[in-house]
């Protein structure tokens, strides 16, 4: 029988009806969401809340969803304040000054973290999470790269693009940076052996159109640190050699810059080394916002092209904007806010370490079960990377122990490996500050309790490390193919 549509049913409903009649006792209860067009008559509150919390009921469980980096907890007080604010434009700074005068606080406690200079005037703003701000740190290469390039008499529109070099364990939003300004792609790949960025062969990718080199501080694939101090000799000893057209580096910490200042303060990769010019970060990763909050910073005025800030005139005021993205609320800039006053460096420290350490003991049991191998072990964000050992003696794949723990609600993905490591399957657990060892230990035992069951099935996918699975992709960009135009090999070095 054909369901009746919410709008019919609410027109048989007197107020009576409406209000006296339980949610699920109520024929609107009983009614069709509207899918292709809107319905008629409105739905009564209660009605609606109740149809729309159901219908998304049956997702997966966000605390169990170990695939994603994006926070999904938030103290109660923390929700209350960004519900209270959600009405505010971020934009809009005239009308809402105190709520920008947190956002500049934001930016300032951000950049003392990361050890910028005041003197320098360092410079900085909040984005719609971290592909925002790649997008604006890569600009800002773009744009100083194309200043230098006409002072040094190069022709900057010949067929010859400008190029950004970064690893082969990129993002997707620096694959579209690249692609909606035109940039070449430079990729310096992944080897067994180099994890991260390869100090050894990075440099061989540099020409006078490189607008800049990108270190990532916390790789989606593994959680890898690349070394931005040796990065940033490197760089140094070039641009003695190139003093018309010295290279910088933007460091994409969009997961660890925000562990890294709490759990090693004393690793050097940000604007302590002087060619260190950008650096960006989301806040909603280890930074405890709800997504989705980002933040760029600047070390200082002369590292912001002027190009990149626009000053306009909006409601009534003449306010300086340098984002990709205009109107939006302003309650993940006050969640920002509340996280950094609520818990202050100590607690930050506490909540980061404690999550390091849980990460710590799932790398521990997974290597304890001999029949993996630990690319990552929570030695820098709390990121555990395994993949299968050769003579794991198994016959099934990562895919059939990721698909087996679907089904006790664990979200583990498993997934190949970049360019040149494409027949190495991994998986991947991303722990957060919800993912309490109380949870790790169940992980644990469901692990276990899956590969035995795996062990004693009579027919699997296989243990085909290099076949592609439909299900997870870690980065949401397509697999690296012959008609991508991505540089991986070395450029010819210029004469």
């Amino acid at each position: 029988m054909e369901q009746t549509s919410t709008s019919k049913v609410l027109d048989s409903m007197d107020e009576g009806t409406k209000y006296l009649t339980p949610i699920f006792g109520s024929e609107a209860s009983d009614a069709q969401m509207p899918r292709l067009r809107m319905n008629d008559k409105p739905v009564e509150p209660r009605i609606a809340y109740e149809m729309i919390k159901e219908y998304l009921s049956i997702e997966g469980n966000a605390t169990q969803n170990l695939t994603t980096f994006c926070q999904t907890y938030m103290e109660p007080m923390a929700t209350r304040i960004m519900a209270e604010t959600m009405e505010k434009n971020a934009i809009d700074k005239d009308e809402y000054p105190m709520t920008a005068d947190l956002e500049n606080r934001c930016v300032a406690m951000i950049g003392d973290l990361w050890h910028a200079n005041p003197d320098e005037e360092p410079m900085g703003t909040s984005t719609v999470g971290s592909s925002e701000a790649c997008m604006l740190g890569g600009l800002g290469m773009l744009f100083r790269w194309k200043k230098l390039a006409k002072d040094a008499g190069i022709d900057i529109y010949t067929a010859q693009r400008p190029n950004l070099v970064i690893s082969a364990g990129y993002q997707v939003c620096w694959e579209k940076f690249c692609r909606y300004w035109d940039i070449e792609m430079r990729l310096v790949p992944l080897e067994k052996d180099h994890l991260s960025l390869n100090m050894d062969t990075v440099m061989d990718y540099v020409d006078d159109h490189t607008i800049g080199i990108t270190a990532i501080l916390g790789i989606t694939y593994t959680g890898k640190f690349d070394d931005v101090k040796k990065l940033d000799e490197l760089v140094e000893a070039y641009n003695q050699e190139h003093p018309q057209l010295p290279i910088r580096i933007h460091v994409d910490g969009a997961s660890g810059a925000m562990v890294a200042p709490f759990t090693n303060p004393d690793l050097e990769w940000d604007f302590r080394l002087k060619n260190v010019w950008s650096i960006n970060t989301s806040g909603h990763k280890y930074g405890l916002v709800y997504p989705g909050v980002g933040w760029v910073v600047w070390r200082s005025k002369e590292a912001l092209p002027e190009d990149l800030i626009f000053w306009v005139s909006y409601l009534g005021g003449n306010e300086a904007t340098m984002a990709i993205n205009f109107s939006r609320s302003a309650s993940q800039i006050v969640g920002q806010y509340y996280v950094l006053m609520r818990n202050g460096f100590e607690g930050f420290k506490e909540i980061q370490e404690r999550t390091l350490d849980v990460a710590r003991y799932l790398a521990l049991e997974l290597d304890e079960m001999g029949i993996f191998e630990i690319y990552e072990d929570a030695s820098n964000i709390p990121i555990v990377c395994w993949g299968l050992k050769e003579d794991a003696g198994v016959e099934w794949s990562l895919y059939d122990l990721s698909d087996r723990l679907r089904m006790s609600g664990w979200l583990v993905p498993a997934y190949p490996m970049p360019a040149d490591m494409q027949d190495t399957t991994v998986q991947r657990v991303v722990a957060r500050a919800d993912f309490s060892m109380q949870l790790a230990i169940r992980l644990v035992e469901d692990m276990k309790k899956e590969i035995d069951t795996l062990n004693k099935a009579k027919f699997v996918t296989g243990n085909t490390q290099g076949v592609i699975q439909t299900g997870f992709n870690h980065g949401g960009r397509a697999a690296v193919d012959a008609g991508d135009k991505v540089q991986t090999k070395a450029p010819t070095p210029q004469k």
